[in-house]
């Protein structure tokens, strides 16, 4: 069914906010419907467009429920539901959001790729981590729904129970590991209860190193937490025990752990493609350094991401350089190209001087849902879009609002994030010393980190003004996301004000140039065996060391491979190094063989082992055996065929002299006095 059959039907909410249908008829191609009380007494004509068998689009949330149910009866139906009255419609800007509603009602329609899921199972098995009878009596409170052990460190005076309906042990956790249905522990000072314990609970011997394994832990303790980011790992609670209610929710919670879970998987990862190792020397570590539950490991050449752990902050994705971690929910591709109709749209609409709010669901939409019922509502140029988490927006997502016609980014975040906000930090000022040096304007993307609906609104009114590009792009984004950052980067230097050249940027950007100490070099190539994304590359055909820029990941692998110490790694955005082709950086006349004349190594590399070699410099190629030094004048298998074929080992020690006794020394005295003459 094509857009331009499709129908659109738009409610002013029993007239609480204007409708802009000439603007929003600008802005959409299809059909419009407008009412005054779509839910209610004009609920008919929602029954009318689902009889026209078209796709519908509604323009309310509130009362999304009540059009499935009436369109159960039309199972073929395609219903999209967007919400222009808390994001426009109830502000006091509400006049000139016809633009805005637009956008967003043409935004809703991009398909977004399905969820990939993860799956967890808990069989019930329960480990309940406590100090006295805290955790003894939240043990007797989920004893008829799990398969309790509590475990007890450092106990004082814990009265024994009159029957033993679950085991009671001392202990104190070392180390854990694990998730939901798959908890591993090692356990210090691990001890028995004796079963003649009488006043109090009396342990037997303890020992060390005890290990166990269960499908949740309530951790009741008071402790330091056993996981970073504990409040995101998947089964496992924790609650301290002086405070009530938090132990109540933590009981109510672990009780209903049990059975099948799915969580989306967040990320998405391709090894191949990943800078972290290569020959056991480090390179790039940002996605280690960053994810707060641990869920990132070293694995060999490159990191390995436990999708079970991962809790979606996005962190990883967004410092990845070379796309081997990417969101999956949704991909930055798919992203974009939502943010692509939101602004595209918003412009044809006849809006100007956008601003993205990255938002989401559970933070932003309530703020912005308050900031509607109780203040001024959003500003008529700021356009919210939802993501999963706002700490996965990545230099490319910032980059392209401003490619495609915005003048400002706006992030949204609690005011104490529920994720580290530091990749999101870093991804911000990389981006904001690229649109400014590009003349889009300083200052123009900005982190609001508040709980406070009019905050928001005061420092979104507050917040200065870009520059819109004149010649906004209309790329459609698509395929993997390295391949999607340099697409945006170049269409982002296209439509910039003042498109400079070069933009330096700071430590730990994904872009860079490479600088050699040509004099230093040997052209080993140990440098282009560690590159992981064939930015440094030989040519097979001649003594070459080249380097292509746009694939330059600034990883550091190639300057801490180097034997010779003469590569180092420069930050910048050099969009003419990215638009030329490959830069030679060393260049050699190669030696050819003198055998078979096939070049092999380099003449000057080859010539500097001669200089060493020759002459009286090493014992090896003295005298009779000088003829040595054509064997490295050799290539490889010219090499082994003279070795072969004249019965001699280069590597092998000249005979020495035969050592003479003191026997053979006075014999030959002898001989000497009788036979002066050696006759």
């Amino acid at each position: 069914m094509s857009a331009a059959t499709s129908r659109l039907l738009i409610c002013s909410c029993e007239k609480t906010m204007p409708l802009d249908a000439e603007a929003i008829g600008r802005g959409c191609t299809s059909k419009i419907t407008q009412a005054n009380q779509l839910c209610g007494l004009e609920l008919d004509r929602f029954k009318e467009a689902l009889a026209e068998g078209a796709p519908i689009t509604v323009a309310c949330t509130q009362e999304a429920p009540l059009f499935r149910e009436v369109a159960e009866s039309s199972p073929q139906a395609q219903l999209t539901f967007v919400n222009i009255r808390e994001t426009g419609g109830w502000s006091k800007d509400a006049a000139a959001a016809g633009p805005k509603a637009a956008a967003l009602i043409a935004a809703a329609g991009e398909e977004m790729p399905p969820l990939s899921l993860v799956t967890l199972e808990s069989s019930g098995v329960a480990l309940i981590y406590g100090r006295d009878e805290t955790a003894i009596e939240a043990a007797q409170r989920l004893a008829d729904r799990l398969d309790i052990t509590v475990l007890l460190t450092k106990p004082g005076e814990v009265a024994p129970r009159r029957t033993s309906e679950f085991p009671v042990l001392k202990g104190t956790i070392r180390n854990a590991r694990g998730h939901l249905g798959q908890f591993e522990l090692a356990i210090d000072d691990y001890a028995l209860p004796s079963p003649s314990s009488r006043a109090k609970l009396v342990f037997g011997p303890s020992r060390n190193g005890a290990t166990s394994t269960c499908d949740l832990i309530l951790d009741l303790s008071g402790g330091t937490p056993l996981f970073p980011a504990h409040e995101l790992r998947p089964g496992y609670l924790r609650a301290d025990p002086r405070d009530k209610a938090a132990v109540e929710r933590a009981i109510a919670d672990a009780g209903g752990l049990v059975g099948t879970f799915d969580k989306p998987r967040f990320v998405n990862f391709e090894p191949s493609l990943c800078a972290h190792s290569r020959s056991s020397i480090t390179g790039c570590t940002r996605c280690l350094d960053l994810c707060p539950t641990g869920a990132i490991t070293p694995n060999g050449n490159a990191v390995a991401i436990d999708a079970n752990v991962c809790a979606g902050c996005g962190s990883c994705a967004s410092v990845c350089p070379t796309g081997a971690a990417s969101y999956a929910l949704p991909s930055a591709d798919a992203l974009m190209r939502r943010l692509r109709t939101l602004l595209q749209t918003y412009r044809k609409a006849g809006g100007s001087d956008a601003v993205v709010l990255f938002h989401d669901g559970e933070h932003g939409e309530d703020i912005i849902d308050a900031l509607a019922r109780f203040g001024e509502g959003l500003p008529a140029n700021v356009l919210p879009l939802r993501v999963n988490e706002v700490t996965q927006v990545g230099p490319e997502i910032i980059a392209s609002v401003f490619a495609y016609g915005g003048s400002g980014v706006a992030l949204l975040t609690r005011a104490k994030p529920r994720h580290d906000i530091a990749a999101l930090r870093r991804a911000v000022e990389t981006s904001d010393r690229i649109v400014s040096a590009l003349g889009f304007g300083a200052g123009i993307i900005q982190i609001i980190e508040t709980d406070d609906p009019d905050q928001l609104r005061a420092m979104l009114d507050a917040a200065p003004h870009g520059v819109a590009t004149q010649k906004p792009a209309g790329f459609v984004p698509r395929g993997a996301k390295r391949g999607v950052l340099e697409t945006t980067f170049r269409e982002l230097h296209l439509a910039a004000p003042v498109p400079v050249e070069v933009v330096p940027l700071a430590p730990g950007a994904p872009f860079g140039t490479v600088t050699l100490n040509v004099d230093g070099c040997t052209l080993c190539h140990a440098c282009v065996t560690a590159c992981p994304t064939g930015a440094l590359s030989d040519n097979p055909d001649r003594a070459m060391l080249r380097f292509t820029e746009s694939l330059c990941v600034q990883c550091g692998l190639c300057q801490s491979t180097c034997p010779e110490k003469v590569i180092t790694i420069e930050p910048r955005l050099d969009f003419q190094a990215w638009n030329t082709p490959q830069r030679v950086l060393k260049e050699e006349e190669p030696f050819n063989c003198i055998a078979c004349g096939k070049p092999f190594g380099t003449k000057s590399s080859i010539d500097r082992v001669l200089a060493k070699l020759g002459g009286e410099r090493h014992w090896m190629f003295q005298g009779a055996n000088a003829r040595r030094l054509d064997v490295i004048k050799m290539c490889a298998d010219c090499r082994v065929e003279a070795v072969v074929n004249e019965s001699f080992d280069p590597h092998a020690v000249p005979q020495r002299p035969p050592v003479m006794s003191t026997e053979d020394y006075l014999r030959a005295r002898e001989v000497k006095k009788d036979d002066p003459l050696g006759s």
